[in-house]
């Protein structure tokens, strides 16, 4: 599987500073923060969560009897150890590289709910084969974010995030915070499967950096405990397809897409939610799953090929093709960055899905571009 494998380098390649440096305390030392400097203590937790939480579904095929190469699964045990590792570091207060999870600052909570958001998507790899002591010094860690006020807007589904991981755990946990969350949402909702970020409309790709997924693995994790959030699972996946056939067609004929609003030098992290679609075989009926991994494929090579993507260390550099740093806001560190590593959700599909095994499909503008005659996009 030639594709796969381009993935898996490209992930490997961003993946190893963060985990090999807090495997051996040594992140704070080594990461080179940028950005706002009262910030620079939230950075390692940024840097780790968002890792975590794009590479979790490939970890957790380490606890699937899934089909892979030899050499691929060779690759999977070691990281699944390292990323264990990596976790024990960061809740650890006798660590060096032990991670600010509560500040004045409300920066933490972010990453508290990104970091859970990786448990919940590899719960072998990253909850149940964890040592007794790293478990309570997470479920301390997850707690510990409860004191930061999410603001109002896309922040509340941090605060969710954290409770319905306590609730995984079997933990207590407050299901006004869950329930607060989704239903804002749901007020929020503007149609044609997009979002406010609170009650305005803001044209970024938020619905596919933290709305929208983070909304899909809430109702996944709660439909069983709570038939209200059950009840909700319809209307949010629909809104999900949608809004994944829109962030396909965002993707032009050469592998490039729209640098609209913050946070773009999260680079190919905007494609969260449609990999995620991707991974629970939710995808539309428009859109095919090889369709999705050509598309994909085409937007990883083309962001990788800059020259300037690392800096001299194998750091990410600010930037969306390269280096670029007046496209980083001011809350945007080194550790901010690792987001990108969201496209990979899919790799948690294993290699005889139909994701990776069927042959390549041109993906929208490809088609309407090389003059197919195709059908019109209608808004749901």
């Amino acid at each position: 599987m030639m594709v796969r494998k381009v993935w898996l380098k490209a992930m490997l390649k961003i993946i190893n500073p963060v985990l090999n440096n807090l495997s051996q305390e040594t992140l704070k030392l080594n990461l080179p923060v940028q950005g706002e400097p009262e910030r620079v203590k939230f950075s390692y937790l940024e840097a780790f969560a968002r890792t975590l939480n794009g590479i979790a579904p490939w970890l957790e095929l380490n606890s699937k009897s899934a089909d892979l190469s030899d050499s691929e699964r060779s690759v999977l045990q070691k990281y699944a150890k390292l990323a264990r590792k990596a976790l024990s570091k960061a809740v650890d207060p006798a660590s060096a590289d032990h991670m600010v999870f509560a500040d004045q600052i409300r920066q933490p909570l972010v990453d508290t709910a990104f970091l859970a958001q990786a448990i919940i998507r590899a719960p072998h790899e990253l909850w149940y084969k964890l040592e007794s002591e790293t478990k309570e010094m997470l479920i301390k860690s997850l707690k510990n974010s409860r004191k930061i006020k999410p603001y109002y807007c896309n922040w509340l589904l941090f605060s969710a995030m954290v409770e319905i991981t306590l609730a995984f755990m079997g933990e207590e946990y407050d299901t006004v915070r869950i329930d607060y969350a989704l239903r804002e949402h749901q007020s929020w909702y503007l149609g044609d499967g997009v979002y406010g970020d609170g009650p305005e409309f803001h044209f970024d790709y938020y619905n596919s950096f933290v709305i929208q997924p983070m909304l899909l693995d809430i109702v996944d994790v709660m439909k069983d405990k709570d038939s209200e959030i059950a009840a909700l699972e319809k209307d949010i996946v629909k809104r999900a397809q949608r809004y994944g056939e829109i962030l396909e067609k965002m993707i032009a004929p050469d592998g490039t897409f729209p640098a609209l609003g913050r946070s773009i030098t999260y680079r190919f992290g905007v494609f969260q939610l449609l990999t995620q679609l991707a991974l629970k075989e939710k995808l539309p009926y428009s859109l095919k799953p090889a369709q999705i991994r050509t598309a994909l494929t085409a937007v990883i090579q083309r962001v990788m090929a800059a020259d300037t993507l690392f800096d001299q260390n194998g750091w990410l550099t600010i930037g969306l093709y390269g280096k670029q740093p007046d496209l980083g806001e001011p809350y945007i560190n080194t550790g901010s960055l690792y987001l990108i590593n969201e496209v990979f959700l899919a790799l948690g599909l294993a290699n005889d899905s139909n994701f990776w095994s069927n042959p390549e499909r041109q993906w929208s503008s490809q088609k309407i571009w090389n003059g197919e005659n195709v059908a019109a996009d209608h808004a749901l």
